[in-house]
């Protein structure tokens, strides 16, 4: 074959068309000029509103992750705000409630005293608002465990009260909890005061009946049912005038002895409380007893012996 009648030009693939500096300038230019237009004519904006238009349902599904995701984080939020705001409520509530509480007893006892003698005014009770975790495991008990320890200041044998009474005393204390003996337990006990004859007595716990057992009191007693007893403050524990119980049932001729058999109910309703209050005990808000002279009197006796 000869050589003339070779075909030497390159093949599709070697062929180099226009050079890149060309080509840029030529692109530059055309970009230069449509930004020129659509700056004076506003000639892209039909386009770029037609782009816009058909891109907006595709941007919508690419957000909707997103946007589920700030909704579930908002109602969350919204959950949390809501049981913060309800347990500061319920604990203000709690605070007012037991102001409430002592409102009749307060104005009953400051007409007597006033009467009798000018009595320094009554001590402010220091209380701590905690709430219910769970009862004790014991089922031969009557306890419960609160979220408030020794951490936060509760000590033992504090009065635990709600709006409605007297629920029990703290017997144990944790760092972080407390374990509450509620006044049902057949170990508890509370110096009480009948508000109708002003007469002491004792109340224990019944929790076979599941409310108190008012003991030692003469058969020929004075108290009839429906007498409301309150906190007496002999112990040192409880503070003064707080509701305990009523007097439900009175039984006079009860195994044939010389005490009545008198039954008592609450005035709160253990089971069925989640918020309440922990009281400082009384016996930490008196002031502190003068020491008594027992050891200095022999000494004094035997130096004025010495004298002489």
């Amino acid at each position: 074959m000869p050589q003339g009648a070779l075909d030497r030009t390159p093949p599709p693939f070697f062929r180099q068309g226009p050079s890149a500096f060309s080509r840029l300038v030529v692109f530059a230019s055309m970009a230069v000029c449509l930004m020129a237009a659509d700056r004076r004519l506003a000639l892209i904006r039909p386009v770029r509103a037609a782009v816009a238009v058909v891109l907006y349902p595709v941007e919508q599904l690419l957000l909707t992750p997103l946007l589920a995701w700030q909704q579930v984080q908002t109602y969350l939020g919204g959950i949390h705000a809501a049981q913060d705001a309800e347990a500061q409520a319920r604990a203000a509530l709690t605070l007012q409630a037991q102001q409430a509480l002592l409102t009749k007893p307060l104005s009953d006892e400051n007409a007597r005293l006033r009467a009798l003698l000018d009595l320094r005014a009554r001590l402010s009770t220091p209380a701590r608002a905690a709430e219910v975790l769970y009862d004790a495991a014991d089922p031969f008990t009557r306890k419960m465990v609160i979220d408030q320890g020794a951490l936060q200041g509760i000590e033992l044998s504090s009065p635990v009260v709600n709006e409605a009474g007297v629920l029990g005393q703290v017997t144990r204390v944790y760092p972080a909890t407390s374990e509450v003996t509620l006044l049902t337990d057949r170990n508890a006990s509370i110096p009480v005061l009948n508000s109708r004859t002003q007469q002491r007595s004792i109340a224990v716990g019944d929790p076979v009946a599941g409310g108190m057992e008012l003991r030692f009191l003469a058969a020929n007693g004075d108290v009839q049912v429906g007498d409301v007893l309150s906190t007496s403050g002999v112990d040192g524990v409880y503070p003064v005038g707080y509701p305990v119980a009523k007097v439900t049932h009175v039984d006079r001729r009860a195994d044939n002895t010389n005490f009545a058999k008198i039954q008592l109910e609450l005035m709160t309703r253990p089971d069925g409380v989640r918020h309440l209050l922990v009281l400082v005990p009384l016996g930490k808000q008196l002031p502190p007893r003068p020491d008594e002279p027992v050891a200095s009197a022999p000494a004094l006796g035997r130096k004025a012996s010495g004298r002489h």
